[in-house]
């Protein structure tokens, strides 16, 4: 094999550090993620620039990228945290964060890529424990779960807005009392419930007799009506009309003996 002449030396040694150089320059950014420029020999992070979008970069071989997760991310977090009265409560909740795409080189600045761990995990328990304090086992159980749901939003949103991080939700999963203490308010609640549907049969009882009593109220005052109205001329009139439809009927016999004490005639009638 023939040696190479000088001149293809250096071109080969060229190519090979410019294939190295174009190597290190390359960057290729994902689906869902935003690269942070680091300038060896300018100002360090670039944080008056937008981050670098998806798709493929060349940089120069002495800076780095830093590439972060653009997307909504979820945080699982199990938290022992104390209620107002002392009493150990478990927390399952999930934190959805991304951080803020505009000031992505600030957060890098500021926290670093694992800023999940440095800033989002203190700030949601740091909140729950605040949030759950406030709060009774039995409130918690049953009635307050969307407050203390809410509360623990608001309070880690409050900082990680000044953390380069946003926050789209808290959700609180599940709430794990002490077996002594769920039994207890299980028994509560049951009696309360029996409570309310005795006081409900009380009242649904009271007003039936209500009901009966003023109906027969309406009963005796329309008798006692009745009975003022009729005097011995409105029954002596009754008696003549009853006298004339009997003798209008074909088949009746009618003998008027004479008049009562009332005036009214007494008829005997038969078919």
């Amino acid at each position: 094999m023939e040696r190479l002449p000088k001149v293809a030396v250096p071109i080969i040694i060229s190519v090979f550090v410019l294939i190295v150089l174009l190597a290190k320059s390359a960057v290729t950014i994902g689906s869902g993620e935003a690269g942070v420029l680091f300038e060896t020999f300018g100002d360090g992070v670039v944080v008056d620039e937008p981050p670098m979008g998806e798709g493929f970069h060349i940089v120069a071989p002495w800076n780095k990228v830093y590439i972060y997760e653009v997307r909504q991310q979820e945080l699982f977090e199990k938290m022992k945290v104390l209620s107002s009265n002392g009493l150990e409560i478990q927390i399952d909740a999930s934190a959805w964060y991304e951080p803020v795409y505009k000031d992505l080189g600030n957060l890098h600045q500021s926290l670093g890529q694992n800023y999940l761990q440095r800033v989002i995990q203190p700030a949601i328990r740091s909140a729950a424990r605040s949030v759950v304090g406030r709060y009774t086992p039995e409130q918690l159980y049953s009635s307050k779960r969307d407050a203390i749901q809410d509360e623990i939003f608001a309070e880690t949103k409050k900082i990680l807005d000044k953390q380069y991080v946003q926050l789209n939700e808290v959700l609180v999963r599940d709430v794990t009392l002490p077996n002594t203490i769920k039994e207890a308010i299980e028994r509560k609640l049951r009696q309360e419930q029996e409570s309310l549907e005795y006081e409900f049969r009380l009242v649904t009882a009271a007003k039936e007799a209500e009901k009966v009593i003023i109906e027969a109220k309406g009963k005796a005052e329309s008798n006692r009506i009745l009975s003022a109205s009729l005097t011995d001329k409105i029954l002596q009139d009754k008696g003549i009309e009853a006298t004339v439809k009997l003798s209008e009927s074909p088949n009746s016999k009618v003998i008027v003996i004479g008049s009562g004490d009332s005036g009214m005639p007494i008829i005997l009638g038969n078919q």
